[in-house]
């Protein structure tokens, strides 16, 4: 997904350590928790590590939709999005929302500065922040659970092997994890970050949404969006990247 404005910068993006964590062995991946789009990319990054059984590290940097928008992610647009999707990838495991609209998730910010606040060392770290990451995800679209909602948050973090529940929930408690959002969504407007979901990789990688083919029938909310293809030759570019920086 991409925000409606966002600022373009003609400089190297591989330069600048506010878009590109510069550490050998990491990807840096801009995304909002409630784009299925990203949640693709992710799947198929993070199968793809397994298979190949290397240590690549994910660092989470948040493209807040809603904060672009100035509005909520309509329920119809990421509906179809995930039948689009999910119809093409049913690797993905992801399930209609069936739980009452009122439940429906209204705000994704909670769930990202959770991610954000997992990177603390005493809460877990990268290896935390990402387990954190999946398990909203997979509790969002296959579970269809309320991540806006702080227990709902605490809950999928419960079943994180590297992240440590108590410091996560003094973290939160305390508004750790919100500012990043914030200072990420204005990094974002003001450097090249095209939108959900922007990866990255030191002096050797940067592609958005990588590896898909679609258009919109008609503009978002009034018609469908046609997935057409998907290549996922695009996440054994980004590991080799990775590796080789």
């Amino acid at each position: 997904m991409t925000a409606t404005s966002a600022a373009e910068n003609p400089g190297d993006p591989f330069q600048d350590p506010t878009l590109v964590n510069a550490t050998d062995g990491v990807i840096t991946v801009w995304s909002d928790i409630g784009c299925p789009w990203a949640s693709l990319a992710l799947h198929t990054l993070r199968s793809r590590v397994l298979q190949r059984d290397i240590d690549v590290a994910i660092d989470h940097r948040a493209f807040p939709l809603e904060l672009f928008n100035k509005r909520g992610t309509p329920k119809g647009i990421i509906d179809v999005e995930v039948t689009a999707i999910a119809g093409l990838v049913p690797a993905l495991g992801w399930q209609p929302w069936t739980a009452p609209d009122w439940q429906y998730v209204v705000s994704t910010v909670p769930a990202m500065a959770a991610v954000q606040a997992a990177k603390k060392l005493s809460v877990g770290g990268l290896r935390a922040s990402d387990e954190l990451d999946h398990a909203l995800r997979q509790a969002f679209y296959i579970h269809g659970r309320s991540i806006s909602v702080h227990s709902e948050i605490l809950a999928a973090a419960a079943g994180c092997p590297s992240l440590y529940l108590p410091a996560l929930e003094s973290a939160l408690e305390q508004g750790r994890g919100y500012a990043e959002v914030f200072t990420h969504w204005h990094t974002a407007a003001a450097l090249p970050v095209q939108g959900s979901p922007h990866l990255f990789v030191k002096d050797h990688y940067a592609e958005h949404n990588p590896g898909v083919r679609y258009h919109w029938t008609a503009r978002p909310g009034e018609g469908f969006p046609r997935f057409e293809e998907y290549d996922e030759k695009w996440a054994d570019e980004a590991i080799d990247a990775v590796l080789a920086s």
